[in-house]
């Protein structure tokens, strides 16, 4: 449904005003924005891939048309500065404005990435750093985001389903979500409901989502990242590790540590495809080479476990 929306952009002459093949570079952006609100995309995603979209146009230059000789020059643009990861992304935002403005023929595709096999370190946030950005917190006196990070933290809960925790919702333990057209139930541990209600109390809270602006508007993400950023210096932490789905990432490990039920969180995270959750099961790197080390297939010693003895290795040299 969406695509025919955004077939109906008007194609003609270059003149007027207009650019790419005769539509104008605000019109396309328009209709496309539209088109992912008809499918009832979220707020960030809408905002995150008009901002792609916008990338590379800016990369193609005004009035230039949208050629596939173009698309692979950005593709190749992108993998020298960015992530892959950050590229794929941008790409999956670009094939779908180009399908909306009848350009799927000059669509590329994504980097081929293999799977990794371990978590990297340098942004992980581990369970101690997480509890110093709890500190840091309170020592700034920054009650509502002690209390955000807790609530994502202790449940795994989306930064855009936070305004589904309500002071009702408190009461049941049961935070009911819907967003893009699924419907899900967040538990709320027994702890957190405690604090929360003390919260709203001093708040002034009375109904309706718990975490607020002063204004009485739900807390959005840029809001909490920039309030979380601020605590880096005083938690010593990394500022790379510092970011709100970082709370939900320590959930989802600490919890498949514990239980090894994959099945059963993807059902906590509210993820339909178990693909999505296995990111969550990969061990650290450290933890990775740590195996790799004990191994003992580089020479050196080995203590296998119940079993005595040594095994060695010969060092050979070669001329």
């Amino acid at each position: 449904m969406a695509d025919r929306t955004c077939g109906k952009i008007p194609q003609g002459g270059s003149e007027g005003g207009t650019d790419r093949g005769g539509r104008s570079e605000g019109r396309m952006l328009a209709v496309f924005e539209q088109a992912l609100r008809e499918e009832e995309k979220s707020r960030a995603t809408i905002e995150k891939y008009c901002r792609d979209v916008k990338a590379f146009l800016g990369y193609a230059g005004e009035g230039a048309a949208i050629t596939k000789e173009t698309v692979i020059g950005y593709k190749n643009w992108l993998g020298e500065h960015y992530e892959i990861s950050s590229a794929n992304s941008m790409l999956a935002a670009l094939r779908k404005f180009l399908r909306c403005i009848g350009k799927e023929d000059c669509a590329v595709r994504s980097f081929r990435v293999q799977k990794e096999a371990f978590r990297g370190k340098e942004r992980e946030l581990k369970k101690e750093e997480y509890f110093r950005l709890l500190q840091a917190a309170g020592e700034a006196g920054d009650e509502r985001l002690l209390m955000i990070m807790q609530a994502i933290c202790s449940t795994g809960i989306r930064i855009s389903e936070l305004p589904f925790i309500t002071v009702d919702a408190l009461q049941s333990r049961r935070a009911r979500v819907s967003l893009k057209g699924k419907t899900r139930t967040v538990l709320l541990p027994l702890e957190l409901c405690r604090k929360l209600k003390q919260y709203a109390r001093r708040r002034g809270v009375a109904s309706g989502s718990v975490f607020v602006t002063r204004s009485g508007r739900p807390m959005d993400r840029s809001n909490i990242l920039h309030s979380m950023k601020r605590l880096c210096r005083r938690a010593r932490v990394e500022e790379a590790k510092v970011f709100p789905h970082n709370l939900r990432h320590l959930f989802a490990v600490t919890f498949y540590k514990e239980e090894k039920d994959i099945c059963h969180l993807a059902d906590l995270l509210g993820h339909s495809n178990l693909n999505t959750t296995r990111i969550y099961t990969l061990i650290s790197c450290e933890e990775q080479e740590q195996k790799l080390n004990g191994l003992g297939l580089c020479g050196g010693k080995k203590l296998p476990h119940n079993m005595d003895y040594v095994v060695t290795c010969p060092i050979f040299s070669f001329t």
